[in-house]
């Protein structure tokens, strides 16, 4: 009797992630609109919505603008996750990728898919990580 093979694992093209992880960001921080529709929201901690007058604005101009992906910040390739300076303090940025109907329960099972991963961009003091 045999036995049908494993399907073979194909890992999720890093390239097609990093350009929808971009253009939501650039979506939500700059207001640019996507060549295609990329679904998310976003999230700031309460210490950067506290941290003064603007700043919270600046911090998310910046991780907007941000691209500075080196093999240390960005070891898959996916462009998810960055640190900016703002006045002094350093602030990080992260998106986590979740299947779109899950209640933000379980990861992208095709993180690449737009039609199927929702976004989630966390913006926050790096002293809140």
């Amino acid at each position: 009797m045999s036995h049908p093979e494993p399907a073979a694992f194909t890992p999720p093209d890093a390239a097609a992630i990093a350009a929808q992880n971009d253009a939501f960001r650039r979506l939500a921080c700059l207001g640019v609109p996507p060549d295609r529709s990329v679904q998310g929201r976003v999230h700031v901690t309460r210490s950067l919505m506290e941290a003064g007058e603007g700043f919270m604005a600046e911090a998310v101009k910046a991780t907007g603008e941000f691209e500075t992906f080196e093999p240390e910040n960005d070891p898959e390739g996916w462009h998810d996750f960055g640190a900016v300076t703002i006045r002094g303090e350093t602030v990080f940025w992260k998106l986590d990728l979740y299947e779109a109907d899950s209640d933000f329960r379980y990861g992208a099972e095709d993180p690449d898919n737009p039609e199927t991963t929702t976004r989630v961009l966390t913006i926050m003091m790096a002293h809140d990580w």
